[in-house]
């Protein structure tokens, strides 16, 4: 029996500060015949049709923490997906740390959900009826369902052959809660890091992994000149914690503006050599990997 490959997309390869060629954080995850996603940022959604997927695809998102380069694009992401459906999608189901409960409501509740002006216009209104049922929907039309709930570390999901499990990552603590993930599938293992500071907790759910995708914000004297090595990850910090782990490859992501230039990227790729033996990968948004 052939198994088959696992594909991670990268949607965003970025920080919370705008560049022409990377911005935010988001990936999509190509498990077998299932769908998903880690992080939501700036134009995910947009960038994950240029990848090729489309929105009604997408079964189950996870969210290392809320600020927003992660999750911006999480109203655009919930209203698009219900509005292309034709009813008879899987629920969205909907995983990550405190206040993801919180703000899936914010967005979608009937009575407090900031945005139900839009879903409401869309279930009632004879135009937008008429465009659901051009599209295979039936009337009457339901209102957006997604499942959303608030996690922890440990074993997260299963799906049917692959499994979902998290670990506390060392960001902005208390004011956010952030989780990495690791995703078990027959093809091999992925991390995602998220926002982290090299720690043990995420070194350990990496170990033996196929694929860490790790932030990578500057080159590490850069990072400790200016006050900043802190609550995120460096070059050396990435090199670090994959070596220690044991990953196969090492892919970087969040990359900052800085570090994404010629000149400081070939030398953060250097630094990152001379501590990891494994496979380096300096991303790019719409960029895809395959285990």
């Amino acid at each position: 029996m052939t198994t088959k490959p696992t594909t991670i997309h990268i949607l965003g390869a970025g920080t919370p500060t705008p560049t022409p060629t990377r911005f935010g954080s988001a990936f999509a995850m190509q498990v077998g015949d299932e769908q998903l996603m880690v992080d939501c940022g700036p134009a995910a959604t947009h960038k994950l049709v240029k990848a090729g997927l489309w929105p009604t695809d997408i079964d189950y998102l996870f969210f290392t923490h809320h600020h927003f380069d992660h999750d911006i694009d999480y109203p655009c992401f919930l209203l698009c997906r219900w509005d292309q459906s034709n009813g008879t999608e899987n629920d969205l189901q909907v995983f990550g740390p405190t206040l993801t409960e919180r703000v899936t409501r914010g967005i979608l509740d009937e009575n407090e959900g900031v945005f139900a002006h839009d879903w409401k216009a869309r279930v009632g209104h004879p135009l937008s009826q008429r465009i659901h049922q051009n599209r295979g929907g039936t009337l009457p039309r339901r209102p957006p369902h997604v499942s959303a709930t608030d996690i922890g570390p440990g074993k997260v999901f299963s799906g049917s052959d692959w499994e979902v499990s998290a670990a506390p990552a060392v960001h902005v603590q208390p004011f956010l809660d952030s989780l990495a993930y690791r995703i078990d599938t027959p093809a091999g293992s992925v991390v995602f890091t998220g926002d982290t500071e090299p720690c043990d907790t995420v070194t350990e759910l990496s170990k033996d992994a196929d694929l860490m995708l790790c932030m990578c914000w500057d080159n590490q004297e850069v990072m400790d000149a200016d006050g900043e090595a802190f609550g995120q990850t460096g070059t050396l910090g990435a090199a670090r914690m994959a070596q220690a782990a044991g990953v196969k490859q090492l892919a970087l992501v969040h990359i900052g503006p800085h570090l994404s230039q010629h000149g400081p990227m070939e030398k953060g790729i250097g630094d990152v050599r001379r501590i990891y033996d494994g496979g380096i990968l300096f991303t790019d948004e719409l960029q895809s990997i395959s285990l």
